[in-house]
């Protein structure tokens, strides 16, 4: 499937499944799809829509960069495969994004997953604990990654080992060859950071006022669901403003889960991110970890 832009870029899309339509937004930004384990769990129960942002992944290299040009496209894609509305999931940056996209069409979207996002606050609150924990979850392999971040250029080889060095360390759990596993997983097939993207929509999202999302968030109604990972890298207090801010909104926190909640506690994450009938409004909940996501 090749949806197109308002200006005529090319993205790459794919549906799985059958029923309800759940659209995913990757993270990043300038990364690619990697939620295909997101769809496996989904497809049996939904319609699963995953695509690729522009200029990344197997969607046409294409600028501009911007938070509101990524939202016009999955509102592209949403209109590409005539849907008149959907549950949005994003991860990571793309829980951002779909963030975002319910603010600017709250009538286009049915419920809003926000997995393993940053919260609505400043980076400067989070980012340096983040720092740390990544440089003592990398361990011994600490130097090499290090070493590789300080070049100014690197081959295409060295930019995923390096990805690949980082993208373990969000897999919690003593067993470092299973996280070096899922991660060379995530980095296969290799497309490319695109750098470029990450820069402009990273500095825009800088920009932007906490206490004019704070606004906005209190005045979206549309039900949210928070799913965090205990054992996430970033501090889930980042995310606390948020879920104050937001009117219709319940969190599940899964012990034992890192940044891709569902690879430690694919079962949890399921039952979190399924709508939940007849329970609306405000609502924390800490499940146990469950079984281990595939290697």
């Amino acid at each position: 499937m090749t949806p197109k832009t308002d200006d005529g870029a090319t993205l790459w899309a794919e549906r799985t499944g059958t029923g309800d339509p759940v659209v995913l937004c990757h993270g990043g930004p300038g990364l690619w799809d990697t939620l295909e384990d997101v769809a496996a769990l989904l497809a049996d129960r939904t319609a699963v829509y995953r695509w690729d942002q522009r200029g990344c992944g197997r969607s046409e290299r294409r600028g501009p960069y911007s938070v509101a040009g990524s939202v016009a496209d999955l509102d592209a894609v949403r209109r590409h495969f005539g849907l008149e509305s959907v549950t949005l999931l994003g991860h990571s940056w793309g829980a951002r994004l779909a963030l975002h996209y319910a603010l600017a069409h709250p009538e286009r979207v049915t419920r809003l997953v926000y997995v393993s996002g940053t919260g609505i606050g400043p980076d400067s609150a989070w980012h340096p604990e983040f720092a740390s924990n990544l440089r003592s979850a990398i361990g011994e392999d600490l130097p090499r990654w290090e070493g590789l971040r300080s070049r100014e250029r690197l081959t295409e080889a060295e930019e995923r080992e390096m990805c690949v060095l980082q993208w373990a360390a969000d897999f919690p759990g003593p067993d470092r060859e299973r996280a070096r596993a899922l991660a060379e997983r995530m980095a296969t097939p290799w497309f490319g950071v695109n750098s470029e993207c990450r820069t402009e929509i990273v500095a825009e999202t800088r920009t932007m006022s906490e206490h004019q999302l704070h606004v906005a968030c209190g005045g979206l109604r549309v039900p949210v669901v928070i799913v965090d990972g205990a054992q996430d890298l970033r501090p889930r207090g980042a995310v606390d403003s948020l879920e104050q801010a937001l009117p219709d909104v319940g969190r599940v926190t899964l012990a034992g889960a890192g940044h891709m909640p569902w690879a430690e506690d694919p079962a949890g994450f399921v039952s979190a991110v399924a709508p939940q009938r007849g329970r609306r409004g405000r609502g924390r909940e800490e499940r146990p970890g469950g079984a281990c996501g595939r290697g």
